[in-house]
């Protein structure tokens, strides 16, 4: 079966030009040290409802000494948490949905089709399938790496209220 096209073209955004830098991303993603794993938003289109972002893979992962010793893939559950990651950007910054934080709902259709290395750049896109407010906010997403698909699938966020969790049993 043949790939999707992309759901972006390149041709709308350069990669050398973000959007919103990390700094930006850091106003409306929780993540921070080695869960952070958006470097930039390279474009936005509010009309489609989708975004384009990136993750750089530099040799300081936390996964890269044991995944796998001495040939470092990217993991796949790491390249499902750039994607989650990238929607959870358009939610928060478009206040799409409420709550303090848009949490991990599921993952649905993902495939992976090639490995990501470090020294790669990751060219994430995500555009929004679903919205149901106060609820869940659905993504179709897609990775490239020099313009190859990657991996791609489906990604589901939900609201999440800091004041509404039940207390941690001890």
């Amino acid at each position: 079966m043949a790939a999707a096209p992309p759901l972006f073209d390149f041709a709308l955004f350069d990669e050398n030009k973000p959007l919103f830098t990390i700094d930006d991303i850091r106003e409306c993603n929780p993540q921070r040290f080695e869960m952070e794993q958006l470097t930039g938003i390279l474009h936005v289109d509010h009309e489609a409802k989708g975004l384009v972002g990136y993750k750089d893979i530099t040799p300081n992962e936390f996964w890269v000494r044991g995944h796998m010793p001495d040939f470092p893939l990217m993991p796949g559950v790491i390249m499902c948490e750039c994607a989650a990651q990238l929607g959870g950007f358009f939610v928060r910054k478009y206040n799409l949905l409420d709550g303090d934080f848009l949490g991990f709902g599921g993952m649905d259709e993902v495939r992976f089709r090639a490995p990501i290395m470090v020294g790669q750049r990751l060219i994430i896109m995500a555009k929004l399938d679903r919205l149901r407010p106060k609820q869940r906010a659905e993504f179709n997403f897609q990775g490239f790496v020099n313009g190859k698909l990657v991996y791609s699938g489906r990604s589901i966020g939900v609201p999440i209220h800091q004041d509404r969790q039940p207390p941690v049993a001890e």
